[in-house]
């Protein structure tokens, strides 16, 4: 079934939501996407999650726990607005460095634009680049973040194994993300919400509500939570473990390069 979730062992390149795509097409594809939802992208995660991905990113912040510390450096994938990173730096008092990669300049260009208002252009680097071919040396960051957008890279195993490669020894993978509900009442509502609901008010938001049903069935399509911590394992990280939150809705994985 085109609705079936993919697995440890891969099919995220080929999949464009439910409809199968040639690999090497699926970026383009989703990069069109995040162009048409840039500036909205807030109200976005708002009615996906129903405004819950405020206290899921709170959690992860938390679980992070960064330095308060000028040395201490984070990559945040896919965070071209910059909503994990604005975090991470208040989190440190303001003395963390961000840099905050996007495959998008459409969201990077949002991001830059929220920094500066919020006087944070100090701890913040822009870098528009692919999280499968990172710009940056090995060994080069204490954190990597990244938070709904694994699901939208198309070899999830490179990107993971280029996180890897940029962690510095001891350094931490944290991967916030919609994972699969394990409530069996929940995981109907749930649906409904997602099916019927989402794309209907993705329209009305944004006048267009194809962006919106491809982000519902990406989500559909992730590999599980367990299954998603298989990859993270093969990807060379260790003491690998995930939380869910809201019964499975998302999930916050998380693994350390020892």
């Amino acid at each position: 079934m085109a609705e079936s979730r993919t697995s440890a062992d891969g099919g995220m390149e080929t999949s464009y939501g439910f409809r199968e795509v040639a690999d090497g097409e699926k970026q383009g594809l989703v990069n069109e996407v995040f162009h048409k939802v840039a500036k909205r992208y807030d109200i976005m995660n708002d009615v996906m999650s129903m405004g819950l991905h405020r206290a899921w990113k709170d959690a992860m912040i938390a679980a992070l726990n960064p330095r308060k510390d000028p040395a201490f450096k984070v990559l945040d994938v896919a965070g071209g607005t910059g909503d994990i990173a604005f975090r991470i730096v208040e989190a440190s008092n303001r003395l963390a460095h961000a840099t905050v990669l996007d495959i998008n300049g459409s969201m990077l260009a949002v991001g830059a634009e929220r920094a500066a208002k919020k006087k944070l252009t100090d701890n913040l680097t822009f870098v528009e680049a692919n999280a499968e071919e990172l710009p940056f040396e090995p060994n080069s960051f204490d954190a990597y973040t990244i938070a709904f957008g694994i699901r939208n890279v198309p070899h999830i195993d490179v990107a993971l194994k280029e996180a890897y490669r940029v962690l510095k020894r001891g350094g931490r993978l944290l991967v916030l993300e919609f994972s699969e509900v394990d409530l069996p009442l929940l995981d109907r509502v749930y649906d409904a919400w997602s099916f019927n609901a989402i794309p209907q008010f993705g329209k009305a938001i944004t006048g267009d509500a194809e962006p919106y049903q491809y982000l519902v069935e990406s989500i559909r399509k992730f590999p599980n939570q367990q299954d998603f911590a298989t990859m993270i394992r093969e990807a060379g990280f260790s003491r690998v473990s995930f939380t869910n939150y809201t019964g499975g809705i998302a999930a916050l994985h998380s693994g350390w390069k020892l």
